[in-house]
């Protein structure tokens, strides 16, 4: 749990959301999200066998996602250090890509087509479809006999 609460850290680009008490857990989010989400984070992590979901936080705090990781038992310090380096490169090819947040802006201006501008509305996965998705992905990891090395549950 330190190596990876360590690890995360020194990559400067995560606050880490969870305390070293109780659950053995650390959960973490974006210092800047303003390219890119937790949830490309967590999609890019399915693509290297980590299932590591992104929930946003209960009413009066929405607007703030996590990517919780429950240490198992058997989560050794080797498996750590691989997550580690498999965020970083997750990291490094979202940065490569263009940003798929789009900003926000008011719905209610009337000026916004006039001027012949786009409307861009935000729209997030709710943590139904997020869990409905890593229940989705456990099972066909199950079923095909790979092992799973991170629970979001």
């Amino acid at each position: 749990m330190i190596m990876l609460r360590n690890g995360l850290e020194k990559t400067e680009r995560f606050n880490i959301v969870s305390k070293d008490e109780g659950v053995p857990l650390v959960a973490f989010s974006l210092k800047d999200s303003s390219s890119h989400t937790e949830f490309e984070i967590s999609d890019m992590l399915h693509r290297y066998g980590w299932i590591v979901p992104a929930y946003t936080m209960p009413p009066n705090a929405q607007h703030i996602t996590v990517l919780p990781v429950v240490i198992r038992e058997d989560f050794s310090r080797t498996l750590a250090e691989r997550l580690v380096i498999d965020i970083e490169k997750v990291m490094r090819v979202l940065d490569e890509l263009p940003s798929r947040v789009i900003h926000k802006i008011s719905l209610g201006e009337e000026n916004s087509e006039a001027d012949g501008d786009n409307l861009m509305v935000t729209v997030k996965k709710s943590d139904m479809q997020s869990r409905e998705r890593s229940s989705i992905y456990g099972r066909s990891l199950f079923q095909t006999g790979r092992r799973l090395m991170v629970s979001g549950n």
